[in-house]
This record gives C-alpha cells, sequence and structure tokens, in this order.
C-alpha cells in the first residue's frame, strides 16, 4: 500500500468517523425532542444533579465538546451559575466514555449493513420519529465503517521503523504520550475520533497498554480547547467555565501520572479477568480515569470556582435569565402576594427589554459585534421569562381574586405579550444592521442623524411606559401617548426624506430598504409602548 493509498483512507476515515459521531449526536438530539438545554437548565440545582445532567447530554449529543460549548452558552447566558457548570463538566467526561464503549463493542464487520438499515428508515418512510432512528443507526454504522477504514490505513504501520521507535519512547517516558494524545485531538477537535483511532492502533498491537494509556490521558485534555474557543469573546462566567474543564482535566492526567503504574497495572489485570478485547480495554480505562477524576475534585468544586475566579478576575456581566420572584407557594397561600411576584417579575422583564434595546443603540451607532451579539441574549432572556410569568399567572387565576386584583392580573398579561414583542423588534433591527454590515451598506450623514433622533424618542417612550406601569401612574401614562405620536409623525417624515434622498441619487435602493425597516420597526416599538400605557389608563 503506497503512501498517498494510506494517506486517504485515514483522512476519509477520520472524516466519516466525525461524521457518523455528529450524524448519530443530531439523531439523538432530535429524538430526545431537542429539550437539552432544558435538562441542563432544569437538574442543575446541585452539582452532583449537574453531573448527571451533563452525562445524560453528552450521551444524547455523543460529545462532550458539545456539551460543555452549550455549558458555556447557558453560562453566558446567565442560565447557570459557575459552580453547576462544574457539575455538568464533569458528568461530560463521564458522558464521552459512552462512545468508547460502543467501538469497544466490536461490530465493526456489520458496519455496511448498518449503514443500510439506517438509510432504509430515512428514505422510505415520512414519519418523523422513525427517520430520527434512521440517522441514529446510520451514524452508529458510518462510525464503525471510518474506524474500518482508519484502522485498515494504520496496518502498514506495524512495518515502519519510526512508528515502532515512537511507542517504545512513548512506553519509556508518559509525557511524550499525553503530548501526542493532547495534540492530535486539538487538530481533530474530538476526543472521541482520537481515542477511537487509539483503539484501533491498541488492537492492531501497533503500542502497548503502558503507551496507549498516557494518549488516552492527552486526548482528555486536548477536547477543553474547543471548549476554551467557544469561550472566546463571551462574558467572564463563560471563560471561566472554559478553564475550570482545562484545569480539570489537567489535575486528573497530574493525578493518574502519579500513580501512573498501579494504574497501568490494575488496567492490564482488569483486561485479564474480565477477558477484554484491546477496544474494551481502552473504554474502561477511560471511563476509570473519568469517573475517578470526578469522584476526586468532586468535592471541591468551591474551590475550583475560587481557584479559575482569581485567574479569570472581574465582576461578571451575563444577562440573568431566571425568574427571581415566582414563588409558587404564594399561589396557595396568598394570591394577592403571588400578583404583587408577578407584578416585579414583570418589572424585571421591562428592565432586561430597556437594555435589549439600549444595546439596539449601540449597535446601530457603533456596529461593534459585541453589542450586537448581546441583543439575541436579551431576546432570549425576554422569552424565558415570558413563559415563566404566563404559566405562573394562568396557575395564579384559578384561585379567588378580588376585582382590583382581577384587572392587575388583566394587565400584567397584556404587558407582558407587548414586552415580548419588543424584544420581537429588537432582533429585527439588530438583524437589519448585521444586514447592512455584511452588504457593506453606507447611510448618509442626515439618514443617521434622523435615526439616532428617532431611537433616542423611541427608548424615552418605552422607559416611561414601564415607569407608568411600575408606579400605575396616569400622567406618565398620558405623557406616552404624546410622544408616540411623535414617533407616527417622525416615521412618516423619515419615509418622505427618504424618498427625497432617493429621488437626489444620495442613497443606495438596498441603503434604503434597510432604512425604512428600521424605521418601521421602532414604530411598531412605540406602539406596544402605548399599549402598555393604555392598559395602565384603562386600568384607572
Amino acid at each position: 500500500m503506497d503512501l498517498q493509498t494510506i494517506l486517504f483512507m485515514f483522512l476519509g476515515g477520520l472524516g466519516i468517523f466525525l461524521f457518523g459521531i455528529k450524524y448519530m449526536g443530531d439523531g439523538l438530539q432530535k429524538a430526545a425532542g431537542d429539550r437539552l438545554r432544558d435538562i441542563l437548565d432544569r437538574f442543575t440545582t446541585n452539582p452532583l444533579m449537574g453531573v448527571l445532567a451533563g452525562i445524560v447530554v453528552t450521551v444524547l449529543l455523543q460529545t462532550s465538546t458539545g456539551t460543555t460549548v452549550l455549558t458555556i452558552g447557558l453560562v453566558n447566558a446567565g442560565f447557570m451559575t459557575l459552580k453547576q457548570a462544574i457539575g455538568v463538566i464533569m458528568g461530560a467526561n463521564i458522558g464521552t466514555t459512552v462512545t468508547a464503549f460502543i467501538i469497544g463493542i466490536k461490530i465493526s464487520n456489520y458496519a455496511l449493513p448498518i449503514i443500510a438499515l439506517g438509510t432504509f428508515l430515512i428514505f422510505f418512510f415520512k414519519n418523523n420519529k422513525v427517520n430520527n432512528l434512521g440517522q441514529v443507526i446510520f451514524g452508529f454504522g458510518a462510525l464503525f465503517y471510518g474506524l474500518n477504514l482508519m484502522g485498515d490505513a494504520m496496518k502498514p504501520l506495524r512495518e515502519v521503523q519510526a512508528f515502532a521507535d515512537l511507542t517504545v519512547s512513548m512506553s519509556d517516558n508518559a509525557l511524550l504520550g499525553v503530548l501526542i494524545g493532547t495534540v492530535f485531538t486539538v487538530i481533530v477537535q474530538s476526543s472521541s475520533a482520537s481515542i477511537g483511532l487509539l483503539q484501533t492502533l491498541y488492537s492492531q498491537g501497533l503500542m502497548d497498554l503502558q503507551a496507549a494509556l498516557p494518549v488516552l490521558f492527552g486526548d482528555n485534555i486536548g477536547t477543553t480547547i474547543t471548549a476554551v474557543l467557544a469561550s472566546l469573546g463571551a462574558s467572564i462566567a463563560a471563560r471561566r467555565a472554559a478553564l475550570t474543564h482545562v484545569i480539570f482535566n489537567l489535575i486528573g492526567t497530574i493525578i493518574v501520572l502519579l500513580v501512573f503504574r498501579p494504574f497501568v497495572f490494575l488496567i492490564g489485570k482488569l483486561q485479564e479477568s474480565l477477558t477484554l478485547n484491546p477496544e474494551m480495554t481502552i473504554a474502561f480505562a477511560h471511563g476509570i480515569f473519568n469517573v475517578s477524576n470526578t469522584l476526586i475534585q468532586l468535592p471541591f468544586i468551591a474551590i475550583l470556582a475560587i481557584i479559575v475566579t482569581k485567574i479569570i478576575p472581574g465582576q461578571d456581566s451575563a444577562i440573568d435569565y431566571k425568574a427571581h420572584h415566582l414563588d409558587e407557594r404564594f399561589i396557595r397561600e396568598s394570591p394577592s402576594i403571588a400578583l404583587g411576584q408577578g407584578k416585579k417579575e414583570v418589572l424585571r422583564m421591562a428592565e432586561l427589554s430597556e437594555k435589549g434595546l439600549e444595546s439596539v443603540g449601540e449597535y446601530l451607532k457603533t456596529q461593534d459585534k459585541k453589542h450586537g451579539e448581546l441583543i439575541p441574549q436579551f431576546e432570549d432572556a425576554i422569552n424565558n421569562l415570558d413563559r415563566k410569568i404566563t404559566d405562573y399567572l394562568v396557575k395564579l387565576s384559578s384561585h379567588p381574586l378580588s376585582s382590583e386584583d382581577s384587572k392587575l392580573h388583566s394587565t400584567l398579561m397584556d404587558t407582558i405579550r407587548d414586552i415580548e414583542r419588543i424584544g420581537d423588534h429588537m432582533e429585527n433591527i439588530m438583524e437589519l444592521v448585521q444586514s447592512q454590515v455584511a452588504n457593506k451598506v453606507k447611510f448618509s450623514d442626515s439618514a443617521v442623524s434622523d435615526l439616532d433622533e428617532m431611537f433616542d424618542l423611541t427608548l424615552s417612550t418605552v422607559k416611561q411606559s414601564f415607569k407608568a406601569l411600575e408606579l400605575n401612574d396616569e400622567t406618565e401614562a398620558r405623557a406616552v401617548l404624546e410622544k408616540e405620536e411623535k414617533i407616527d409623525k417622525m416615521e412618516r417624515d423619515l419615509r418622505k426624506k427618504h424618498i427625497a434622498r432617493l429621488n437626489a441619487n444620495k442613497c443606495t435602493g438596498s441603503a434604503g430598504i434597510i432604512y425604512v425597516d428600521i424605521v418601521s420597526n421602532f414604530e411598531r416599538i412605540g406602539d406596544h409602548a402605548v399599549n402598555i400605557a393604555q392598559v395602565v389608563l384603562s386600568e384607572e
């Protein structure tokens, strides 16, 4: 077999393996109803539950990196604290061992029939559940087929003296094996792929256990790099979560290297007594390493959190998604107090939309990516509170309320709908600015000045409507109505100005479309502010 064939088979096999893992994970995720974020959000109340949630989600995603990146996203968004995230990351390390155990089952001879079965389920059935199952089966078969190709490409290595010398060096120097495992995993961005390759090399007798295990530990360190990359540009808490992943795996590797010979002896004895095949031996080593590492470090989660906070100092600016005031005990014990708590949460939702709108203004003026990235987070936070508050108020409606409380209940139900719509318009404007940046569209100085003026008036109107809601103030509410009339007039005037600029060739058609859409969204935000004010007036 010539070098080109070996290279093509190895790279092709690696590609098919990575595709199989991804495709299988996507299928499992669809079959799970795409509720993985909910699992992480809901079942991470303490570190132990976080570990279990991390295991479950990683088994469904078939990638610890995916779970860690998802966790970093949740920390960045304020859904999860750093301590909760550390538990999930520990669980992800355990969950990722499942792929190694799947490979250890050694059904690679049936890879092609499995792919055929998956294809049949995907193409010959219209049922989504059957299609998802087909996707999982196809990915499962592709994983083994890719491994077979990589294995066939590796076989000639037994004749290469340089490779034999390298494995001898790794047996004598565990740190070299750790380095090789780390670098390879960083390159392929998948510990499952590098561990799968390691299982194949070990099964073909191309390296002994003493050389293979340090590479396994290096694979665990290498998988943290993707999470680090995902955290760049994210909040301080998200960067801390990524650093925790690195420290956790580094500490685990240091501990196991200190007791390396007993660990090799233990795995060797396990292989002998359970008559494990070589692939399953590596899988057991991977499982024992990650479970032991988690059990050792789990009691020290708080210390880990302190360490990363010292390394990455600063005040975290993550958006807080959580509902703070919706205690369901009040619904049963005192519906009137529960209603007051509901109003507090609606005002928190209003505050988030205010801050989101301010980010929209900054993004519009500066087109700075950091402001643009905040807007979807505010929108997600608003949507989350919309669901939570609505559920809370619906439960409350089944309990007896005074006529005054019933009016307030109705006001809050109407208001959250308007705040949620303000969030939608914020995101619309963000997408329009993104389109402006992507297409290198420039507005004239007069157009920019007019937009700034309209934005300031819109923001002021929204803030005043929220103040009217908070204080139940009729004067503030009437002022909102007056300001909204100015917004409507401004929208008409800006449209006329835009047409004049078009006629004078001072503006391009593409710039005009984006400009008019932004103006229209500001006007719609003003309408929702008026709706809130009118609800206050009708209550009065």
